[in-house]
């Protein structure tokens, strides 16, 4: 078995389904013998892509997703991709090639330091020597990515370590030159090449591989779940906000979900736990959250740090008692310490508080009061949606078009900046699990590869994407891997000529739309032109039809790329973050 085998062998004994890549010369036997394992192989057009794919793949299935790359610009086009997971919390396995052990710093074809690179992104890494070694540092990285704080780890596999030993021996021979003897120096480097040689392949045939033991989950300890579950049951006015620190074990989604229904608190959903409680359940809160949270008397923050979101933490009234769950110690108090800080598993506790006997109808005035406001908001959103946009279509109007057609068993990829958060008031994930942002650093570009990951972890369901028409950009070229790799993904694209989040304040504040103003591109072509369909919507009267056609096309198993020219409205003025 060679040094790809191995690797191959560790990611099937893991549970890994799928490998994302962009070929290289450096990790072919890699994905070879993934292959010939019954792991599938994407092949995506860029590495970032296929990063970000091994993110969704992570926070959809709980295992850690696996992305393998080629050395130096291979490896330098995940970075983003890798620092957006770190943020995230997302456990994913960088496999990075590298040059031959013997040619390092000797001027090889893309050989840097790849270490120093990827130190400040990932929790661990490892260089591995020898091909022995392969296999336990592979191992340790699944470990790793998953502990503690899930994250991602970095795994370098130097070109020879991969090959099998005979084809890595004829790569190291010095001939002698034609009709002459040769040098001693020439036997000299060839004595140590072969020394070389035999110590990289040495022990290889007393390879072991360990069983895969279950991640530590931290508990919340016994004590300070039942002061959580106290300061909630003397609450009048309490509010929980549930974010993507607390899914970081997907498999309890469901017990988390019940969990917060016997407590029967109000409830805001943010970041992956978006889709939680379903569509429509009635603990849940979309709107209004930061004057729930001026004026509730107990706040509980599963897996939600008091960043910007929060405003800092100034979302909160100086006298609520704040309760925080969080893995890491760093969010946990991030710029407001909680009055109970639980340093454990957020979903952990969520679930240790619900155990406590309670009447779940207990804040039934309080809960009334703010669903008013709430469906008040909708109302009022739904007023904004049937007016006429300043041209084409009011970009309300298409998101409320796809919250009536999007089926129950669908994902929802959000990429982009106005137009996205638009739709985040409106489009309502149908499920727990169902909702993929870049999440903390906010980076456009993740559309493509989290879909290509949704779609490979869930192929039963309806994956949408909905992006700008700024950030379709970054991964329009990924329609080619849709189509090669039969993922009928669907592209909404809201196009209104302009990188909206930014120019709407730009232009206010500094008079100037410079560096912020598009074309209204026709990306539906483009995206024909990769072999997938693409469709156009001018007309808000023909939004029903054209979504219809990109749903059926989808069913038949083909990506679909739906340009939705949309005009500009004032719905998010004022919505800028910094």
């Amino acid at each position: 078995m060679n040094g790809g085998g191995l690797i191959a062998e560790v990611l099937k004994r893991r549970g890994v389904s799928h490998l994302f890549t962009l070929c290289g010369g450096h990790i072919a036997p890699i994905l070879v013998e993934c292959k010939r394992r019954g792991i599938q192989v994407i092949d995506t057009r860029h590495e970032a892509t296929a990063a970000f794919a091994a993110d969704a793949m992570a926070r959809l299935t709980g295992v850690p997703g696996v992305v393998a790359v080629t050395a130096g610009p291979g490896l330098t086009n995940t970075i983003t991709a890798i620092k957006n997971a770190q943020m995230a919390q997302s456990p994913l396995i960088l496999l990075g090639g590298a040059t031959a052990t013997v040619l390092r710093g000797r001027g090889s074809l893309q050989d840097i330091d790849q270490l120093a690179l990827l130190r400040p992104h990932v929790k661990w890494m490892a260089a591995v020597k020898r091909v022995r070694d392969l296999v336990p540092a592979l191992e340790a990285a699944f470990e790793m990515a998953t502990a503690g704080v899930p994250g991602p780890v970095f795994v370098e596999c130097p070109v020879d370590l991969l090959y099998d030993a005979e084809t890595v021996k004829s790569w190291y021979v010095v001939k002698s030159a034609a009709g002459k003897q040769a040098s001693w120096k020439d036997r000299l480097i060839e004595r140590y090449l072969r020394f070389h040689t035999g110590r990289l392949f040495a022990g290889v045939d007393k390879v072991a591989f360990a069983e895969p033991s279950p991640a530590a989950i931290p508990d919340p300890p016994r004590s300070v779940v039942r002061q959580a579950a106290a300061r909630l049951a003397r609450a009048e006015r309490p509010v929980i906000v549930v974010g993507s620190g607390a899914l970081q074990v997907p498999q309890e989604a469901e017990a988390i979900a019940s969990a917060i229904e016997r407590i029967g608190a109000p409830v805001f959903l943010s970041g992956s736990a978006r889709g939680l409680l379903g569509a429509g359940h009635p603990l849940q809160l979309r709107h209004g959250r930061r004057d729930a949270l001026k004026r509730a008397d107990v706040v509980v923050l599963a897996g939600v740090p008091c960043d910007f979101r929060l405003d800092y933490g100034k979302h909160i009234g100086r006298r609520a008692f704040v309760i925080g769950a969080n893995r890491s110690y760093d969010d946990l108090v991030l710029n407001r310490a909680p009055d109970l800080a639980v340093h454990a598993d957020p979903g952990r506790l969520i679930q240790a508080v619900a155990a406590t006997p309670a009447d779940p109808t207990r804040w039934a005035g309080w809960l009334a009061e703010l669903k008013g406001a709430d469906a008040r908001r909708d109302e009022g959103i739904a007023r904004d949606a049937a007016q006429p946009a300043d041209s084409f279509c009011n970009p309300l109007a298409v998101c409320a078009e796809l919250e009536k057609v999007l089926p129950d068993d669908s994902i929802l990829v959000a990429d982009g900046g106005d137009f996205v958060a638009t739709a985040s008031y409106i489009v309502r994930p149908r499920r727990r699990l169902a909702w993929l942002d870049p999440g903390v650093f906010g980076t456009l570009g993740v559309g493509g590869g989290f879909a290509i990951g949704a779609q490979c972890a869930r192929p039963s369901a309806q994956t949408w994407i909905v992006y700008g028409d700024g950030s379709v950009g970054y991964s329009l070229a990924e329609f080619d891997t849709y189509v090669r790799h039969r993922l009928p993904v669907i592209a909404l694209v809201g196009v209104d000529a302009s990188w909206m989040q930014i120019a709407r304040e730009q232009v206010d504040v500094l008079g100037d739309a410079c560096g912020t103003e598009l074309l209204r591109t026709d990306y539906h072509k483009a995206a024909e032109g990769l072999g997938g369909v693409g469709l156009e919507v001018r007309d808000p009267a023909e939004l029903p039809a054209v979504f219809a056609k990109a749903q059926e096309a989808s069913r038949a198993g083909r990506p679909v790329l739906i340009n939705a020219q949309i005009g500009r409205t004032a719905f998010r003025k004022g919505s800028i973050s910094i």
